[in-house]
């Protein structure tokens, strides 16, 4: 098969249409182990390398994954949802739920580690939250698991002399969490700005959120405004690619 302009698609390349084409048809299902380097080496007459590169463009694109010393299955898991307008209402954080039970829906998102310190700003942080150099900030770490897989890793920064002394210095927030803290504060979130990049991880951040080689990652940067404009959080995630998909629905007046 030839593509624009003429030029073949590498042997790899058409082997991992015809897998992906499988996959959609319904002969591989979720959980099915995919042919091997070995059969795909005898079905096609390629080298080792093909047939591994061939079923590197399926892991690195989310529909499979590897299970060392077993092969190569296709990918059970289901994204995540992320409506990134709903679940910051104020109706949401507001009642005591988090915002983080929006993308989950009926599934259980778990923190499996979290970490609340405080520290120093830096160029980056004190720039958004108004802040002079080197003030202390409230430093939130956590990473998110779903289904047993790490999905997404955050940290929020916030202004020390706001949340001193507050449930937002604790590990457990309580019911609303950070939001609904800052509300009791009197500095109640009214306004959010988000921007959103993709790019490839950090060696740390591959290593935090378990993900293969070629993976990219979505950046969110988070800024909370309060009432009269002043930036009460800013929130960097970290989020795998293959996990989420971004939905964005509001009204067009």
């Amino acid at each position: 098969m030839s593509s624009q302009g003429g030029t073949r698609q590498p042997k790899y390349q058409r082997i991992a249409d015809a897998l992906k084409a499988a996959i959609r048809s319904g002969e591989y299902g979720p959980g099915d182990r995919l042919p091997g380097e070995n059969d795909l080496m005898a079905a096609y007459d390629v080298a080792r390398m093909t047939a591994r590169q061939a079923l590197g463009v399926l892991q690195n694109e989310g529909l499979a994954e590897a299970r060392k010393g077993a092969g190569v299955y296709v990918r059970a898991f289901r994204p995540l949802r992320r409506r990134g307008i709903q679940r910051l209402a104020q109706e949401q954080w507001g009642s005591g739920r988090s915002v983080w039970s929006v993308d989950a829906e009926d599934r259980e998102l778990v923190v499996d580690q979290i970490d609340v310190h405080e520290g120093e700003a830096d160029d980056r942080v004190a720039d958004v939250l108004g802040l002079p150099r080197e003030a202390r900030v409230c430093v939130r770490s956590r990473r998110f698991v779903l289904d047993g897989k790490p999905v997404l890793f955050a940290t929020s920064y916030l202004p020390a002399d706001i949340v001193a002394d507050s449930a937002i210095t604790e590990a457990d927030t309580g019911p609303g969490g950070v939001y609904a803290r800052l509300a009791e504060l009197g500095y109640e979130p009214v306004r959010f700005r988000e921007e959103i990049r993709s790019r490839m991880p950090t060696t740390d951040e591959a290593e935090r959120l378990s993900l293969s080689l070629g993976t990219p990652v979505i950046q969110i940067v988070r800024t909370a405004f309060a009432e009269g404009g002043r930036a009460v959080e800013l929130n960097d995630m970290t989020l795998d690619s293959a996990s989420y998909v971004l939905e964005y629905d509001f009204d067009a007046r």
